[in-house]
């Protein structure tokens, strides 16, 4: 499961694709239009500003914007920035790759990983392959593959 965290990030996001990359959006606005406690999202905002996805500016017309287009965000990028990495083995990881206790050294013919690897292959598929754009229902594919 993903953390609420990681759904206020992409809800954040999302708000931010919605006026366009560089278009400053105050905190507040955020906030209240997605219904993120305020604190939460500094916080959340803060670490995806540390990770190069937005950038921010004091003063009148100042805030959060997106620093790269939305069609360059995916929904993997975002979980793996705010929840870690989304293998449900250490074994299977890119981020956090950690050689199995379990494996008597053959991670190949390791039946339980076999399974957990096509399931996160399957997974990753799909959230590396789901760009903000397409979340924002700017590109209906997405929605229509779902059924």
């Amino acid at each position: 499961m993903i953390s609420q965290k990681a759904k206020y990030a992409l809800r954040a996001l999302l708000a931010l694709a919605d006026v366009g990359v560089g278009e400053s959006v105050l905190i507040s606005d955020i906030a209240e239009r997605q219904r993120i406690p305020r604190k939460f999202l500094e916080q959340i905002l803060l670490d995806l500003k540390n990770r190069g996805l937005l950038s921010s500016r004091r003063g009148k017309n100042g805030g959060y914007a997106l620093l790269r287009d939305p069609n360059q965000i995916t929904v993997g990028d975002v979980v793996r920035i705010v929840d870690g990495p989304l293998a449900p083995l250490p074994c299977l990881s890119r981020m956090a790759y950690r050689r199995c206790e379990d494996c008597d050294g053959n991670e190949d013919a390791c039946r339980i990983r076999r399974v957990f690897a096509e399931a996160h292959r399957a997974n990753t598929d799909v959230l590396d392959g789901t760009t903000l754009t397409q979340m924002a229902g700017q590109d209906i594919s997405l929605a229509a593959d779902a059924g």
